[in-house]
């Protein structure tokens, strides 16, 4: 039962680490919703949506002149959802709802959810976060496999972050989930979160790539692929939305070995193949590109092309002569893995985008989650 569970209760609001320089933590922010305006409805719930990128509750509420409204008002994502330990139970078909949160500034049907209550029971702010106290088991985990190589297969995921508020008030900061109760006691800064985060990656483009930058629409699903359910970059949809991304070693019935990455946003594959020295001749141009992975001592170094145009991150374009390398590494005490990576592109990057992030095994098990962009700006006719 949820009384029984472990609450992390947060504010109200919903403020990012200003300035905290993660790429994990970027994201389209809130749009249309007018987040000045407060509002609360309440009806009858007729429909969950867990999907990413955002989950949408929908329910009928019933106007002062007797109508019927059907609103639909945005969550967090599906497996951003799943992560926080909530689940379709909750949210049963028929229950009376209260929502109190912020109104779309141009479709009265829409709504940014920032607290519900469900039949009066249950009552939770949208960065809620039902905490699980047991770690990851690993103790029937083997270190390496049958053939030597340093085993990271696995369901992977980037810590989430905890909306919390310290002891000198305001609207509180994201903070990592293993950092939060510290920042809750005021023992640790926002300064000293930032500096435990990988670095931003810098942009530098070249003359054609700043024009492309320039004139590129991040809110619109025609250049910006994450409002049409479609991948940027496995760079940046590695981490993206805190997505959980299933990584297996296996060897095919060739018997050539390989690595299948499934992306957790938007559950795109992609495989390595591992052992191989040099990329094949016309490869067919594509998301995921071509990629080759030979391992250094118990680091596996992965060098891909064969991209197809596409965006690397908004709003940074990249080209078919986009070349990415990177580097994983495996703390085995903390079971977390580490990305390097560089990429280069002669077309729109006078210098190499760098950076690296870190996973760690997920609590809650890889699923594929259905994709749905239902904010209404991002609607296609």
């Amino acid at each position: 039962m949820l009384n029984t569970q472990r609450i992390l209760r947060t504010a109200a609001a919903s403020a990012l680490i200003a300035g905290l320089a993660s790429p994990v933590l970027a994201h389209h922010g809130f749009g249309l919703f007018q987040l000045e305006i407060k509002k609360e409805w309440e009806g009858t719930l007729t429909k969950m949506n867990l999907v990413n990128p955002h989950s949408y509750m929908e329910l009928d509420v019933v106007e002062a002149d007797g109508n019927v409204l059907h609103m639909r008002c945005e969550m967090r994502a599906g497996t951003l959802i799943r992560r926080s330990g909530w689940s379709t139970d909750m949210f049963k078909v028929g229950s009376h709802v209260k929502i109190e949160g912020n109104p779309h500034r141009d479709d009265p049907e829409a709504c940014y959810i920032e607290t519900f209550t469900i039949d009066d029971e249950i009552t939770m702010n949208r960065n809620d976060q039902l905490l699980s106290t047991a770690p990851v088991d690993t103790s029937d985990r083997p270190l390496r496999l049958a053939d030597g190589q340093l085993n990271i297969s696995g369901d992977w995921a980037v810590e989430q972050l905890v909306l919390t508020v310290p002891p000198s008030g305001g609207r509180g900061s994201m903070i990592p989930k293993s950092m939060s109760p510290a920042f809750a006691a005021g023992s640790i800064s926002i300064e000293d979160v930032r500096a435990t985060q990988p670095p931003r990656p810098q942009v530098v483009y070249t003359e054609r790539g700043q024009a492309a930058a320039d004139a590129f629409d991040s809110r619109s699903p025609i250049d910006n692929p994450w409002f049409d359910c479609k991948p940027t970059s496995f760079i940046r949809d590695w981490t993206a939305d805190w997505p959980i991304n299933q990584f297996r070693q296996t060897t095919t019935a060739q018997g050539e070995k390989v690595i299948d990455i499934t992306y957790g946003l938007y559950n795109l594959n992609r495989r390595i193949h591992i052992g191989m020295t040099e990329h094949p001749a016309n490869i067919e141009p594509s998301y995921a590109g071509h990629s080759i992975g030979n391992w250094e001592g118990d680091t596996l170094v992965v060098d891909t092309i064969g991209f197809a145009e596409g965006v690397l991150t908004p709003p940074s374009r990249s080209s078919e002569q986009m070349h990415i390398v990177e580097r994983f590494s495996l703390d085995t005490e903390k079971m977390a893995l580490k990305r390097e990576y560089s990429v280069t592109d002669p077309v729109y990057l006078a210098a190499p985008y760098e950076s690296y992030d870190v996973m760690y095994l997920s609590d809650v098990p890889f699923q594929a989650q259905e994709c749905k962009e239902m904010t209404p700006e991002f609607q296609q006719n």
